[in-house]
This record gives structure tokens, C-alpha cells and sequence, in this order.
């Protein structure tokens, strides 16, 4: 063989070998990016990530649940007002009592109630259409919870059915081994399915007359018309109003893995959701999440996460379940830029355009205008009150 030939063997093995290592720099390169190696475990320690998997939520009554999350394609913040309903009444904005009947003596006005307080503080005449019970004798709470309705629902809006404690001068819950001599029921006039139709009115008048004849007593309701028409101009507050910011945070190189995205997100304050492929960053305890950071499930419950690509998470905001005073926006910048810088990504709008900081500024200032505005109509964000409308 001669020389000739064994320089050409030689300079084939060398591009061969150097196609070999760039094939596997690239794909190394373009590979998901993997979590950081957790630190050992301590003997006893038990496994996993030590996240608590559970998702802050409101609590509703029984089959109360809020209705599903809809992410809007950036900020769909209304600017016009309404002026507040005539019958409105109650401290709403801060969760406080519900309007009593004529014959009942008034509540003392109460500060912000925590979320066990809050559901036996249900009925509110700001967003309830509330039908006064007069029963013949004392009902005991034993047969008040008997003869309930099987479900807390007419159509898509909650309804309550309460008693005032007069020990406690406070309406509730019928609970067992109290006696109430007044009783109320109520049905929510809107919520994000839509305003109170005819149809939902009539089902609510329908059960609570059963529950009525059960105990031996006589309810007052509304004219229907009168609440329908409340419910309408409600709802079209609500509809104005209403902001459910989202924003994406995309890859600039290389993809994501699940875990480390999970990894970079807790970092910040955040837990595992109810439902795969999703983070909240809680508020406190009862209460709804501050922000969401959620991703392709399908990437979440992948069999190979470590080998599944996600190139882009969705950084989401409820404006009307989060308290104007915990500055949930300004909080959502500073965690998209932390999550943008430890992770090589960029923030976009839904359609992967780069958001500058004056349109983060332009809508931090349209968000002070809409709290201003729930605030006049005594639905201030975050309080129960907005937590059930806004639902």
C-alpha cells in the first residue's frame, strides 16, 4: 500500500471522526435541557422533590366548584364603568354581611373574613337574588339540612340556603343542633358562564319551594324580571371588567425537559398543580393561586420527560382572584424575568412576538384603572365577593 493511499485512508478516518463529534455536539446542543442534580438525601429522608402537590383553591359549598380556567390572549381588560346597582348593599368588598330581612335585626359590620368564615357568609344582595324564608316555628338546623336540595345549583349559578344564628348575629349554613327563626336563600345573578336567565330563575324558585314546604315555610322571592335585568347589567359589569393575562416564556436555543422547568419554578415559590403540566405560585393558604406557569401536559406525563422537549410555558394571571394589595402583576414581571434569564428564554405574546417593558408598563397602568373600577362597584379583587362573579 502506498504512502498516497494511507494519507487518504487517514484524512477519511479524521472527517469521519469529526462528523461523528459534530453530530453529537449538535445533538447534544439542541437536547432538552436537563434539571440540576438534586443533593443527596439524608438516610430516612423520603423520596421525591419534597414539593407539596396541592393547588390553593376557594372553597365552594358542596358541589360548588369554580368554573375552568380560560387564558386570554393577553389582556382582555374592559375600561368602561358601571354604575353600582341600586340594591347593592353590605361591605361586598370586604366579604361582609349580607342584607337582612326587614324583621331581622342588623349584623354589626365585620372586618375581611377568612375563607371558613366566608362560606356561611354566602348571600350577598350585591350578587345574590335572595328570597326571604318566613317559617311558622324555629327550625332546627337537623331539619333545615334535611330537607336541602340534593345539588347547590340552578343551572350554571350557585344557590345557598341560610339561617341566622342569633347567638352569634350571623347568617350561615344550617348547622346541626342550632334553631333559626329567619332563613334566606339565594341565587348568584352572574358568573362567567353568563348572566341569570329565566330558565335558571324558575329551577331556583322550584327547589326552593320544596325546601320551603319540607319546613313549613313561606318564601318571598324577587320579581323575576327585576333580577333577570340585574343579572344582564351585572354580567355586562363583569364582562367589561374581566382580566386573565397570560404570556409565554420561549425557548431563544435550546428546549426545556419538564423537570427543568419544575426545577427553575421552584426556585421561585412555586408547587405543583392539581393537574399536570402545571405550577402555581401560592397566596396563602384557602386562597386562589397568585400565578400559574403551565405546559404541554402531554410533556408532564411523558413515559421519557427527561428526553421530551418543551420550548415554551404559559405564565398566567386571574386579576379578579388576586388581592390588589399582594401587586400580583408586578410580581409576574419579576418572575418572567428571572425564569427568562436562568433559562435562556424570552417573553412573548401568543404570538411569539418579544414583549418590550413599555407594554408591560402600558398594562400595569390599564390594571390600576380596572382595580379602581371594582373597587367603586365594591368588588375589589380578590374578595370573596369577586372570587365567586369572576368564577
Amino acid at each position: 500500500m502506498s504512502n498516497f493511499q494511507l494519507l487518504l485512508i487517514l484524512a477519511g478516518a479524521v472527517v469521519l471522526a469529526a462528523v461523528i463529534a459534530y453530530n453529537a455536539w449538535d445533538a447534544r446542543r439542541h437536547a432538552p435541557r436537563r434539571p440540576d442534580a438534586p443533593p443527596a438525601r439524608a438516610d430516612g429522608d423520603p423520596p421525591g422533590d419534597g414539593l407539596q402537590r396541592h393547588e390553593p383553591i376557594l372553597e365552594f359549598g358542596d358541589d360548588e366548584q369554580p368554573g375552568a380556567e380560560a387564558y386570554a390572549q393577553g389582556a382582555g381588560m374592559g375600561e368602561a364603568g358601571a354604575a353600582p346597582a341600586p340594591d347593592a348593599a353590605g361591605d361586598a368588598a370586604q366579604g361582609g354581611a349580607p342584607a337582612q330581612p326587614p324583621a331581622q335585626p342588623a349584623a354589626p359590620v365585620r372586618g375581611p373574613l377568612s375563607v371558613g368564615e366566608w362560606r356561611m357568609f354566602v348571600l350577598d344582595a350585591l350578587i345574590d337574588a335572595i328570597a326571604p324564608l318566613a317559617a311558622d316555628q324555629p327550625v332546627s338546623g337537623e331539619a333545615a339540612l334535611a330537607a336541602m336540595p340534593p345539588t347547590r345549583r340552578a343551572g350554571s349559578k350557585p344557590f345557598a340556603i341560610e339561617g341566622y344564628n342569633d347567638a352569634l348575629q350571623q347568617w350561615e349554613t344550617p348547622q346541626p343542633g342550632q334553631r333559626y327563626r329567619h332563613l334566606q336563600a339565594g341565587v348568584q345573578l352572574a358568573n362567567r358562564s353568563g348572566a341569570l336567565n329565566d330558565i335558571e330563575f324558575s329551577e331556583f324558585v322550584m327547589k326552593v319551594q320544596a325546601f320551603a314546604d319540607a319546613i313549613a315555610a313561606a318564601p318571598d322571592f324577587p320579581d323575576m324580571r327585576a333580577e333577570v335585568a340585574r343579572a344582564r347589567e351585572l354580567d355586562q359589569f363583569a364582562s367589561d371588567h374581566d382580566a386573565q393575562l397570560s404570556f409565554v416564556l420561549r425557548a431563544r436555543q435550546a428546549a426545556w425537559s419538564p423537570g427543568y422547568v419544575q426545577q427553575h419554578a421552584a426556585r421561585l415559590g412555586f408547587v405543583p398543580g392539581s393537574m399536570p403540566g402545571r405550577l402555581v405560585l401560592p397566596a396563602g393558604q384557602g386562597l386562589p393561586p397568585l400565578l400559574s406557569l403551565s405546559y404541554d401536559p402531554q410533556a408532564a406525563m411523558s413515559d421519557e420527560p427527561e428526553q421530551t422537549a418543551v420550548r415554551d410555558t404559559t405564565l398566567s394571571l386571574d386579576v379578579a382572584h388576586v388581592a390588589r394589595a399582594h401587586e400580583p402583576f408586578a410580581r409576574l414581571r419579576e418572575v418572567a424575568d428571572a425564569l427568562c434569564r436562568a433559562m435562556d428564554g424570552v417573553l412573548c405574546d401568543h404570538s411569539g412576538v418579544a414583549l418590550p417593558a413599555m407594554a408591560l408598563d402600558s398594562i400595569a397602568a390599564d390594571l390600576q384603572q380596572l382595580y379602581d373600577h371594582l373597587d367603586a362597584r365594591e368588588l375589589a379583587a380578590g374578595s370573596p365577593l369577586a372570587r365567586r362573579l369572576f368564577s
